[in-house]
């Protein structure tokens, strides 16, 4: 999925992604490309298995060049969290260790909290076919473990970067819900409403509509109800009341 808009401006920061042995250059370039889609940019490496610099990892990074130029490179995972105040695993096996577990979108609050407070904070994700190991994980808080498919809940390294990365990024995400655009319209008063109900009962009863009378107290609540749903504006009872007055209008030409 193409999405790629260098006009706009970039939403940038958030925790450090550690990737503990990575194996392939390409594995790398396609965490890197899952990082700035969540406005991740600062990358680090522990040991990759085919040296860095990588042209696999540039070529699968699909532009993603400003999280690659900053990426660092360490000998030990010690080395590459010690300037980091917090840390998560990315683990579905806690190994024996006791440690608290958090979903995604649990951390990702979690995360921002620290990061707002002045902590540094710090992902570890482990190499693509065993993932980390006690040393690793003993380093960490907290571990991550993603809710999905327990009889097939295989991720590959890009996958998992970009899962946490994506519950980051929406954990800021300020787009109101669903709404009503209403055009700057007003909504309308109940006392307009009531009227608006009166005039249409009026001329309902006169067609008939509510009939028998034993049935006209519920389905006169109803009507008032189903319009009451549409959160009318001023602008949409004006347009009632006209068909009401078209509708009584041309009953009278039609008797005629």
């Amino acid at each position: 999925m193409a999405g790629t808009d260098k006009t706009r401006d970039a939403t940038l920061g958030g925790p450090v992604v550690v990737l503990i042995d990575p194996q392939l250059g390409e594995n790398i370039g396609m965490t890197a490309r899952a990082m700035l889609n969540c406005g991740l940019t600062e990358l680090r490496l522990v040991r990759p298995r085919d040296g860095w610099p990588s042209e696999a990892a540039q070529s699968a990074a699909s532009g993603a060049d400003q999280v690659l130029e900053r990426t660092r490179l360490y000998d030990t995972t010690a080395e590459a969290v010690a300037d980091l105040a917090r840390v998560y695993a990315a683990s579905a096996r806690p190994r024996g260790l006791v440690k608290p577990m958090v979903t995604p979108r649990r951390a990702a609050g979690e995360m921002r909290a620290a990061l707002a407070g002045g902590a540094s904070v710090g992902v570890l994700f482990g190499p693509e076919r065993s993932g980390l190991v006690n040393d690793d994980l003993a380093l960490a808080d907290t571990l991550l473990a993603v809710p999905l498919n327990p009889a097939f809940a295989s991720l590959n390294l890009a996958m998992a970067v970009l899962l946490v990365g994506y519950e980051w990024f929406q954990a800021a995400d300020d787009t109101p819900g669903r709404r009503l655009e209403t055009g700057g319209q007003p909504p309308a008063e109940k006392a307009e409403l009531v009227n608006l109900f009166q005039r249409l009962e009026s001329a309902l009863d006169e067609t008939g509509f509510l009939h028998p009378p034993e049935k006209r107290p519920g389905m006169v609540r109803n009507l008032r109800n189903m319009i009451q749903r549409m959160d009318p504006t001023d602008q949409d009872l004006r347009t009632l009341h006209g068909i009401i007055s078209a509708l009584r209008s041309g009953r009278g030409k039609a008797d005629d």
